[in-house]
């Protein structure tokens, strides 16, 4: 969360020449409504069976990069999805989590003492991010660019432009 997967998503794909998708914006496209609106009305256990779904169908669908929101690894069939292919993992610290979501958020699973909740989750899935990540890339001081060519750097990929 707020680790810049969808920008750093769309620029590798720009860097790629390749096509670009976010399963977040899959789930509000097809559910008509944002995702803090379905944690809210439906709960989470109903978003992640959304989120879980919108994986698999932009995994089996989609040649090109694809972000993921920070939640979909807990799902075990979706990291068994995931580990054949190149991903990569952009991590940060608390601190910069907090300058890049903001403490003001309408995000659901941060509605409350934001640096300790993100701490929190942070701690619970960090070792499933490095589980499925081919690599990881610390995002902390960097450009959305130049996270984006350490990615390709780092998973040995080629520049298309």
């Amino acid at each position: 969360m707020g680790s810049g997967k969808s920008t750093v998503g769309a620029l590798l794909a720009e860097l790629l020449g390749a096509p670009y998708r976010d399963t977040d914006a899959d789930i509000v496209a097809a559910e008509g409504r944002e995702i803090s609106d379905i944690f809210v009305e439906d709960g989470e256990e109903h978003f992640r069976a959304l989120e879980r779904d919108a994986v698999r169908t932009a995994v089996a669908e989609h040649e090109g990069v694809l972000a993921l929101g920070g939640g979909a690894i807990l799902d075990a069939g979706t990291r068994e999805l995931l580990s054949a292919l190149p991903v990569a993992y952009l991590s940060m610290d608390v601190d910069e989590a907090v300058r890049r979501v903001g403490l003001n958020t309408a995000r659901p699973l941060l509605a409350v003492n934001p640096r300790r909740q993100w701490r929190e989750m942070m701690e619970a899935r960090r070792h499933l991010y490095t589980e499925v990540a081919r690599v990881v890339v610390a995002t902390e001081g960097r450009t959305p660019e130049e996270v984006a060519d350490a990615v390709l750097d780092a998973l040995e990929l080629k520049k298309d432009v």
